[in-house]
């Protein structure tokens, strides 16, 4: 497959703001294609979104996927991707493509590394062999991957932590994220987007201090990271509403790692247009659906004889042509088939959302979302 990036460069306009909240209506420009925002990006760890193949993925409209560093570092190797092409020829998709720098999942191995001002040491959880990750060596992985966007090495700030602990932990992805910087800029002429990521803990005053560290060193976008790591819900709604005014307008906002389809309401209300989460994928492979009448946990008896769709209000091709029944008997028997169905309902719910949320947004409607709150899934 031929690559289809040639020529084109990273770029962000918001083409429109809701009158009543301010969420914005915008537009990605990668060199895998042009991306309407808000988006929900579905999470293919390993260069593969669980129990979907790419054709699916296509045809449910998603525009970009998230792989990650750490995972494509260990197996099958960033040098063995880079010589097949890069990730997109390496995978078959022809879309876009966002890399996580691999911080969070080296950080939530916590006995297996050790942190340096230099990098952090870890063991791979899959053999225990040692590796050392720089934020250099993060920005030459994902340069080899050839994403279209990438992620600075950060180190994500556990909850709870008191301030000065949260001070330091920022003031070192602050100096990562100018190291990575610094790097990819050898490495790339402008044409893929590099995100900063806001540390600082429920802080709010450190939150400020690392978003306009970040913004002075000239990033493509940022990203909010370190929340939905075990603070309370309203905790990390109060820390995204004083972080996203430090945002520059003319930058995408990118909150990582969330969440359930109210959470994506609530936070695209504040400013946010990039998200991603496991949440629709993982619960689907756990008979965990989510539907326009709530969530649906597939396992349970009174499924057992329902001739009915999961959703009668979706038009996927798992509602289209399965009962609750069919379904229930594939999560109970452990068919393969119970992953790939449930999860192409899952995503299909999740971009459907994004989708009305954009023609909301354009039409001055979206104060309508928040109001009818209390009716999405949690």
């Amino acid at each position: 497959m031929s690559d289809t990036g040639e020529g084109k460069r990273f770029g962000f306009e918001v083409l429109h703001k809701d009158a009543s909240t301010g969420a914005r209506l915008g537009l990605l420009r990668t060199p895998h294609g042009d991306i309407p925002t808000p988006v929900f990006m579905p999470v293919g760890t390993a260069g593969c979104v669980k129990a979907m193949p790419h054709e699916f993925l296509e045809q449910l409209g998603a525009r970009i996927v998230l792989a990650n560093t750490y995972h494509l570092y260990l197996r099958p190797g960033h040098e063995l991707i880079g010589r097949m092409g890069g990730l997109h020829r390496f995978a078959s998709w022809p879309r876009a493509i966002l890399t996580d720098s691999g911080g969070y999942q080296v950080f939530s191995h916590r006995e297996l590394r050790r942190v340096s001002e230099e990098g952090v040491h870890f063991q791979s959880h899959l053999d225990g062999s040692s590796h050392f990750l720089t934020p250099e060596k993060a920005m030459e992985v994902q340069a080899a991957l050839g994403a279209d966007i990438v992620m600075v090495l950060d180190e994500c700030t556990p909850y709870p932590c008191g301030r000065p602990d949260a001070e330091a932990s920022m003031r070192l992805s602050m100096r990562w994220a100018r190291r990575c910087l610094d790097r990819w800029r050898e490495l790339d002429d402008g044409a893929r987007g590099i995100f900063g990521i806001i540390q600082g803990s429920i802080y709010p005053e450190l939150r400020r201090q690392s978003a306009e560290e970040l913004c002075a060193m000239g990033f493509s976008g940022l990203a909010i990271g370190g929340l939905s790591v075990g603070e309370p819900k309203e905790a990390m709604y109060e820390t995204l509403a004083a972080t996203a005014p430090w945002i520059p307008e003319e930058r995408p906002r990118y909150l990582m790692g969330v969440g359930t389809p109210r959470d994506l309401v609530r936070s695209v209300a504040l400013g946010i247009d990039m998200f991603d989460c496991v949440l629709p994928t993982r619960n689907a492979r756990n008979g965990c659906l989510f539907t326009s009448r709530g969530r649906v946990l597939i396992k349970n008896a009174c499924h057992a004889e329902d001739p009915g769709p999961l959703d009668p209000d979706c038009g996927c091709r798992t509602c289209r042509r399965y009962s609750r029944a069919y379904l229930r008997h594939l999560f109970m028997a452990g068919e393969h088939l119970s992953a790939v169905l449930n999860t192409v309902h899952n995503l299909t719910f999740y971009l459907d959302t994004m989708r009305k949320i954009r023609q909301a947004i354009a039409s001055d409607s979206f104060g309508e979302w928040l109001r009818a709150l209390e009716k999405l899934p949690e």
